[in-house]
């Protein structure tokens, strides 16, 4: 048991490493390839200019915000894909999506109503973060019965899906009618940001304080993840609090999925592919798979807006638009490998 438990953690180690070199990878890609590409020569001499505090040329000022971009980019992947795995988790379905309690609507109906009538940028982040934890209340407050009665694993997951399901289609008519009244002037940018932009994002703190706060408190409830996903029947009789567990990472995977979408708008398939696609390739061991999953979600967003960015160059497209592009089928193919898997 102990060699294995070493073989474990040198296997975890290689892969994290592995994919810590990825994300270093996409956000140099992302630095380096635009509508005016750098060459290797030219970093260098841009970094060298932003180090001596000389951002006048060319080449530092593009390094300088596309770098910007470029770690946007990554939290919020890492946000979302951090997201995917907890509701994953809470509603034991490896095809879940961090959107799909509603929370995401509840934020887009904020940043919406704040777009229309207001124009302050943090207006909007507040408006965003507001919203989505309001229907994360209205949600708990409504499954609140089933959380505390519930004594099993499986417990509130159904009603709670359904009452997701039920807040979110609300939040959805509520976006319309939004955008049915808002001016001309002011539809574009609200339906790019409702799509899921980067392109008018500014550096912001908190997202990576919330990210690493979750990150590391989920990573000590890993243990408790497997077991409650192992022994669903029995977890509350092998010491895992389930009632506390289910409340956590409803919690966490809302915050969370506040965050981002203040932060870039209403990014889908990120949470709901890279977390399965992890699991996929090295297994449903939540200690391996949440930070896993984080670094691989980061990667993938900065490469989609990299992609967003280049594609049809100067123009820039919605970063949303490719990871739907790019989800679709992949989601497809998950679901056909999942539902092959189920039957064998």
């Amino acid at each position: 048991m102990l060699l294995n438990y070493r073989h474990t953690a040198s296997h975890s180690r290689f892969v994290l490493t592995g994919l810590l070199l990825l994300g270093c990878a996409s956000v140099l890609l992302a630095v380096c390839v635009g509508s005016v590409s750098l060459s290797p020569e030219e970093l260098v001499h841009a970094v060298r200019g932003l180090w001596h505090t000389d951002a006048t040329s060319l080449a530092s000022t593009l390094v300088e915000l596309r770098l910007q971009r470029a770690l946007i980019a990554f939290v919020t992947g890492a946000t979302l894909a951090l997201a995917g795995v907890l509701m994953q988790a809470l509603l034991r379905n490896p095809l879940a999506d961090p959107y799909v309690l509603g929370v995401s609507g509840g934020a887009a109906v904020g940043a919406l109503a704040a777009m229309l009538f207001f124009s302050a940028a943090w207006m909007i982040d507040l408006s965003a973060v507001g919203g989505a934890l309001l229907v994360a209340g209205l949600l708990f407050w409504l499954a609140y019965n089933d959380f505390k009665g519930s004594g099993s694993a499986q417990g509130s997951s159904p009603t709670l899906l359904l009452t997701g399901v039920i807040v979110a289609s609300g939040c959805m008519a509520l976006v319309s009618l939004i955008l049915s009244i808002t001016p001309e002037s002011r539809l574009r940018s609200m339906f790019f940001w409702l799509i899921g932009d980067l392109s008018a994002t500014e550096a912001r703190l908190y997202p990576w304080i919330i990210l690493l706060a979750v990150l590391w408190y989920t990573s000590r409830l890993a243990r408790a993840m497997n077991v409650a996903a192992l022994y669903a029947g029995s977890a509350a009789t092998l010491g895992i609090s389930v009632g506390y567990l289910r409340k956590v990472l409803f919690f966490c995977a809302a915050i969370l999925t506040a965050s981002a979408v203040s932060s870039a708008g209403s990014i889908g398939f990120v949470g709901l592919i890279m977390p399965h696609a992890c699991r996929f390739a090295w297994g449903p061991d939540h200690r391996l798979l949440i930070p896993a999953s984080c670094l691989a979600g980061g990667s993938f967003l900065v490469l989609a807006d990299t992609l967003a960015r280049t594609l049809i160059a100067p123009q820039q497209l919605p970063v949303g638009v490719i990871t739907a592009l790019i989800g679709v089928p992949i989601f497809l193919l998950q679901l056909h490998q999942h539902r092959r898997h189920y039957v064998d």
